[in-house]
């Protein structure tokens, strides 16, 4: 009990002070994730829409892969995309590898399903309910996208957040093509995992309740604008 009050007491320490360690995997944590999500909502919400409004050859198959790939294991991921970059892969020219943009690969690879089949949802059931108003008003299949997309902000915020949170979570596949290699590719979840290993429970510690205070700080911000759009 002694040592775990310590550890604490170190975490609450190197946070206040602005340990540079600390901060710098902070930093290159949120960079990562949070192009990661920009990305993959740029690509899945429009996608998820289209899979909601569109009639289509295979759309039910497409579907049900979107679904499945919710539930990718990260590690094979991480497998697929380190033998896709390597030298002897098809896109290792790319030098890739052990890079904070193969992270970014990976992490935007993992979430795009999931922001997809969450806008699918949302978008479908709203698409219900307007669907006879907007071919009344012959509005075009891509303005109605729009338009949905526009009406459901508020829950797509939820969206993002999830697939946000998926990311900055995330360990298995950014540990497999980035290396966990320090002052590079070293994130929160790999440092955390790396730090218990080694004992040094305080820096693992501090990174952790990093992570828990920036999930507060999303659901808040993500609540207060869903209240703001709703009055």
């Amino acid at each position: 009990m002694t040592d775990f009050s310590q550890a604490f007491g170190v975490a609450f320490q190197l946070l206040i002070r602005g340990d540079d360690a600390l901060y710098e995997i902070i930093f290159l944590s949120l960079r990562v994730s949070l192009t990661a999500t920009l990305i993959a909502c740029v690509i899945g919400l429009p996608l998820g829409a289209a899979l909601a409004t569109l009639s289509f050859r295979g759309k039910w198959l497409l579907t049900v892969v979107t679904n499945t790939l919710m539930g990718m294991p990260p590690v094979v991921l991480g497998l697929i995309l380190y033998m896709a970059l390597s030298n002897a892969g098809p896109f290792g020219w790319l030098q890739l590898l052990y890079t904070p943009g193969a992270m970014i690969l990976a992490q935007t690879l993992l979430i795009i399903p999931i922001v997809t089949a969450l806008t699918r949802q949302i978008i479908d059931d709203n698409w219900l309910d307007y669907r006879e108003q907007l071919h009344s008003l012959c509005v075009p299949r891509f303005a109605a996208i729009q338009t949905l997309l526009w009406d459901t902000r508020a829950s797509l915020l939820t969206v993002a957040m999830a697939g946000f949170a998926r990311a900055i979570s995330e360990v298995g596949a950014v540990i497999v093509v980035g290396g966990n290699i320090n002052h590079l590719t070293r994130v929160m979840t790999t440092a955390i995992a790396l730090e218990t290993s080694k004992g040094e429970l305080a820096l693992a510690l501090a990174l952790g309740m990093v992570l828990l205070l920036i999930s507060l700080m999303i659901n808040a911000s993500v609540l207060s604008a869903k209240g703001h759009t709703s009055r």
